[in-house]
């Protein structure tokens, strides 16, 4: 593949403990355009794939049409199955979770509106995924997922927890970790997002 070839390509996101394959199929250009725009990616889910825990997008609506094979959602309190040509539609706010509801891989198109740092949020996940999996560690790093939440809290938010309460515990660790160095190792696997700027401590 020639240089020019592998610019053109779109970015492709593997993540080794979901199962997830992520292609970017649009992304904005800088970060001011995603504040307006949608991010559409592909979502290739291995058989027994699924999102590794219930979250909640608090400004963003995620728009699933599955393309081949059968999805499993939750939505809020309401359990879809969902296949080739249905599309299940997840409001800002909305706890949600995913899965593959079969033994072949499913194919869905995915929206994301606004897209605001989603793509780095999935570029980071998965690398954390990866470093997580190399080390055959059951769980991330408490360090790295404090460093994650507060980097992406406009994308993703726990479930069932009020937000003041995560903010109040996830913020302060998060610039702890960052005054004592033991951000290092997420530093190197978090993506950049175009022109964002760090959050304010």
């Amino acid at each position: 593949m020639s240089p020019d070839q592998r610019a053109a390509a779109p970015p492709v996101i593997v993540n080794p403990l979901s199962g997830e394959r992520i292609t970017i199929r649009t992304a904005a250009a800088s970060q001011d355009a995603a504040a307006a725009s949608a991010l559409d990616w592909e979502l290739v889910l291995a058989p027994g794939g699924r999102v590794p825990s219930s979250h909640a997008h608090p400004e963003q609506e995620e728009r699933f049409t599955v393309l081949e094979g059968r999805m499993r959602f939750r939505v809020g309190g309401r359990r879809i199955t969902a296949g080739p040509g249905q599309t299940v539609t997840v409001p800002p706010g909305t706890v949600h979770h995913f899965a593959n509801a079969s033994d072949q891989p499913a194919r869905v198109a995915v929206r994301t509106r606004p897209a605001l740092s989603m793509q780095a949020l999935l570029e980071t996940a998965a690398a954390l995924a990866r470093e997580q999996h190399a080390a055959a560690r059951r769980r991330p790093s408490p360090v790295d997922l404090a460093l994650f939440m507060r980097d992406f809290e406009r994308e993703v938010r726990a479930p069932y927890v009020p937000s003041a309460l995560v903010r109040a515990v996830i913020r302060p660790a998060a610039w702890l970790a960052r005054r004592s160095g033991l951000d290092a190792r997420y530093g190197r696997l978090r993506a950049p997002v175009g022109k964002r700027t760090a959050p304010s401590r």
